[in-house]
């Protein structure tokens, strides 16, 4: 599966569980570790939860991936999964607005989501 699939395969899942403000970041210009960043908030250790767990179990059971590392805890406020070209930070919002991932990876581009938007009736 290519990386750009994959991260948007991420925030869809994290969207599935309402995780907050999903973010898409490409830093394959900017870094030789990883393609894109996937960050999304959560609320609380259980929203926290969900969301990383929704990620993980839909990705191993749809497409048989896995991720390579898994760091941080819920109780932490901070979990990356790192799947290698993609990594995901799932981050409660007092550790989002702390770190500043996006401003500190300002110069790279956001993937905008693909959306559908209804079209309105005449």
């Amino acid at each position: 599966m290519d990386s750009k699939k994959l991260a948007r395969l991420c925030r869809e899942f994290a969207d599935n569980k309402k995780a907050e403000n999903i973010v898409i970041l490409d830093v394959r210009d900017l870094s030789s570790v990883t393609d894109y960043f996937v960050i999304a908030s959560g609320t609380s250790e259980p929203h926290l939860r969900a969301i990383v767990d929704e990620i993980t179990d839909q990705l191993r059971e749809e497409h048989g991936v896995r991720p390579r590392a898994v760091d941080g805890t819920v109780h932490g406020a901070w979990v990356v999964l790192d799947f290698f070209d993609v990594i995901v930070h799932i981050m409660r919002q007092d550790a989002r607005d702390r770190y500043d991932l996006e401003s500190l990876w300002g110069d790279a581009a956001r993937v905008k989501s693909r959306k559908k938007t209804a079209r309105k009736k005449l």
